[in-house]
């Protein structure tokens, strides 16, 4: 196979055979917060047909107020690493390598919801995206306990056998919240300007990096765009992307993880022009790091209209793989394609493009 989707990458001890990334999808299809033996054949099952790493659906680190579903998974219970350590174990079995998506959802969980409903829910500011002040301010303590349990669970991941950490920064949970001005106004060192509202991340990539070792690779996920206001843009200009991802950088991050809606869509029309780099192609030209582009590949519709119910059609991969070839990004992170289709890359790798088959939401229901 020629395709640049299938050459091998390493970062750091991370040996990928290939540059496809089972893209983290939330299913809450794991009671009581424990990924059972569905979840790990699940996960087992892309990574027998050749994908070359799997983030796994976003899991809840230890902060009561983390998640809003109690069939999410968590991070942090001792039944709940049981169970991803079968995942971990299951997944390796199958000649796959697997890093966990650490999560907070911050105020995206609304107050009485989820495993700990009594929880208060954790912000950088008690402010909505409105600018509504809801809840009081946390301390600095607090904020350091939150970094904590991103870091803790980390440690989890390097301790079970989890080949590298995903941090989700983007979407409009806790870390993200941070990085927005209108949620984030704090005036300590967690606030101010854009690279400092990034510190929050940037601490919880140093405590993770001393948990899990120098050679474990830690992947940031982050996005302009918010579930709360898809028209927000954290980063008006490239120079303004460039400070904001120095951060990140310097704090010790392996791989940028670049999350837009629509992956062929450019990030600085303006500066490049309308089929100019994407989000993913502006970090990796900006920082030099290896970087991972993800955004409705495979498929015509985004992910909004999939919650919606409605399907898509299948979209041709040969612009993606020039994108590729030409070093715009390192990494494909494929979501409902593969979602649907557990022999999504294989079916690729081999040629059978006619195999492929639109998108039906109705996959959204099942766990396969």
């Amino acid at each position: 196979m020629t395709s640049p989707l299938f050459k091998p990458l390493k970062i750091k001890s991370l040996n990928l055979p290939n540059r496809i990334v089972m893209a983290p999808m939330t299913r809450s299809k794991s009671p009581g917060g424990i990924p059972g033996e569905d979840v790990a054949d699940y996960y087992a099952r892309r990574a027998a047909a050749d994908v070359g790493l799997i983030v796994t659906e976003g899991t809840t680190v230890k902060r009561g107020g983390a998640s809003n579903d109690p069939n999410v998974p968590n991070f942090h219970r001792a039944d709940s690493l049981a169970g991803w350590k079968r995942v971990v174990e299951k997944v390796h079995a199958n000649n796959g390598l697997i890093a966990p998506q650490l999560w907070h959802q911050g105020m995206m969980r609304k107050p009485g919801t989820g495993p700990e409903p009594e929880a208060p829910t954790d912000s950088p500011s008690g402010v909505t995206h409105s600018g509504k002040e809801v809840f009081e301010q946390p301390t600095s303590a607090e904020v350091d306990d939150m970094v904590m349990a991103f870091a803790n669970a980390a440690g989890e991941a390097a301790r079970i056998g989890f080949d590298a950490i995903e941090i989700h920064g983007a979407h409009g949970y806790l870390i993200d919240e941070f990085f927005w001005d209108v949620m984030n106004k704090r005036d300590d060192r967690f606030g101010g300007s854009l690279p400092e509202r990034a510190t929050f991340a940037a601490d919880i990539i140093k405590e993770t990096r001393k948990q899990v070792g120098p050679d474990m690779a830690i992947i940031l996920r982050f996005s302009q765009w918010k579930q709360q206001d898809y028209t927000v843009r954290l980063a008006h200009t490239p120079a303004e992307y460039e400070a904001f991802l120095k951060v990140f950088v310097d704090a010790g991050v392996d791989v940028l993880h670049a999350s837009q809606r629509r992956y062929w869509e450019p990030e600085f029309p303006e500066v490049d022009g309308e089929n100019g780099l994407n989000a993913a192609g502006w970090a990796k030209k900006l920082t030099g790091l290896p970087v991972i582009t993800v955004g409705s590949v495979g498929l015509t519709g985004d992910f909004e209209k999939a919650f919606r119910g409605e399907g898509a059609t299948i979209r041709k991969l040969d612009d993606l793989e020039e994108r590729l070839e030409r070093g715009e990004f390192d990494m494909v992170a494929v979501g409902r394609a593969l979602l649907q289709d557990p022999e999504w890359a294989k079916k690729v790798r081999e040629g059978r493009l006619d195999e492929l088959a639109n998108y039906d939401a109705k996959s959204l229901a099942t766990l396969y």
